[in-house]
C-alpha cells in the first residue's frame, strides 16, 4: 500500500492504494465551538515528529484544533510524515492489519494530509485542523530497493483528543493553491521570498503538493522520472509540501523561494488506474525571478 510521494513505483503496491475520498478536516472550526467573539486567537498546536530509518518518535497524543505538524528528518533517507484518519472506530492494530492486505484499502482510511519531505537532515512543515481520532503517522516513501518505508514497520499512532475551547483560527495565506484532476491551479504567479500557501483538494479524489527545487534546465517531469530508480545525480531537491488530503480538505505551508526553477508534483496514483497523477500531467513547472 502506498501513495503520496513514490520515488519507486511497485506495481504490487498500488491495488492496495489509499485512495478514499471522504471529506475530512478543514480549516474551519467544528461546529459548536464555545469559543467567544471576544476571545483572543491562541496559537496554533504544535507537533513535532522526528523521522530517522526506519521508525518516528512523536506524542502519543495532542489535542485536537489548529496544528502545526513539523517533521524532522534525521536519517540518511527521505521521509515524510503523511496522516491517515481510521475511522468506524477502527483501531492502529486495525490498521496495520490491512495495510498487509491486497486490494482496495477500507474506507475507513482516510488522507488526512501532514508535511511532505524535506531533504535528510532538513524539516518541513504543514499546519492544519485536526479533528479527534485515533490516526496512524506513515511514510509511503521508498527505499532505493523499492521497499515503502511503511513496509519496513515507519509508522505510529497517534490520538487527537477533543478540545471545548480552542481559539485558533486559521493564518492569512498570501497564496492559494488549487489541486484538481489533474492540475495545480495557482492565484498569482509565486514570487521571490517567504509565502505562507493555502491549498486545497478542490479534486474528487485524494491529491497532495510536493515542492522541489530543480537544477538549472531541468524539469518537474524529469524530476518525477529519475525516482523511478533513482540513478544518477538527483534533478532536484525536495523542499516539503502537503501529503496526501481527502477532498475538500484545506491545510497550508509555508515555502521560501529564491529565484530558480520549481515544480509541483501529485505522486498520489488515481483512482481509476493506479497511474501516479504526475503521469496524468499533474505537474506544473514555475520559475522565480529575481525581484
Amino acid at each position: 500500500m502506498r501513495y503520496s510521494i513514490r520515488l519507486v513505483v511497485a506495481p504490487v503496491l498500488v491495488a492496495a492504494t489509499i485512495v478514499a475520498c471522504t471529506r475530512s478536516s478543514s480549516d474551519a472550526k467544528p461546529a459548536g465551538d464555545s469559543t467567544t467573539a471576544s476571545a483572543a486567537p491562541a496559537a496554533p498546536n504544535v507537533l513535532t515528529i522526528t523521522a530517522t530509518d526506519f521508525a518516528f518518535d512523536a506524542p502519543a497524543q495532542i489535542p485536537g484544533g489548529l496544528t502545526t505538524i513539523r517533521i524532522v528528518s534525521n536519517g540518511k533517507e527521505v521521509h515524510q510524515a503523511a496522516l491517515v484518519r481510521l475511522e468506524q472506530g477502527k483501531t492502529f492494530a486495525d490498521f496495520a492489519e490491512a495495510v498487509k492486505q491486497a486490494g482496495p484499502p477500507p474506507a475507513w482510511i482516510v488522507n488526512a494530509g501532514g508535511p511532505n519531505p524535506p531533504m535528510p537532515n532538513g524539516t518541513a512543515e504543514d499546519m492544519q485542523y485536526l479533528k479527534p481520532g485515533t490516526y496512524a503517522i506513515v511514510c509511503f516513501v521508498p527505499s532505493p530497493d523499492g521497499t515503502p518505508h511503511i513496509a519496513k514497520g515507519m509508522m505510529r499512532e497517534l490520538t487527537v483528543t477533543p478540545v471545548s475551547n480552542a481559539t485558533a483560527v486559521a493564518p492569512n495565506a498570501d497564496a492559494t493553491v488549487n489541486l484538481g484532476d489533474y492540475a495545480f491551479t495557482t492565484s498569482a504567479p509565486l514570487t521571490a521570498g517567504h509565502h505562507l500557501l493555502r491549498v486545497t483538494n478542490a479534486g474528487p479524489q485524494p491529491h497532495e503538493i510536493v515542492l522541489v527545487r530543480l537544477e538549472p534546465g531541468k524539469t518537474g517531469m524529469q524530476f518525477a522520472q529519475w525516482t523511478d530508480g533513482m540513478k544518477g545525480p538527483p534533478p532536484g531537491a525536495l523542499e516539503g509540501g502537503i501529503a496526501a488530503m481527502a477532498p475538500g480538505d484545506t491545510a497550508y505551508f509555508p515555502a521560501d523561494l529564491t529565484p530558480g526553477n520549481y515544480a509541483f508534483i501529485c505522486f498520489v496514483p488515481d483512482s481509476k488506474d493506479g497511474k501516479p497523477h504526475v503521469a496524468h500531467g499533474m505537474v506544473h513547472d514555475f520559475v522565480i525571478k529575481a525581484s
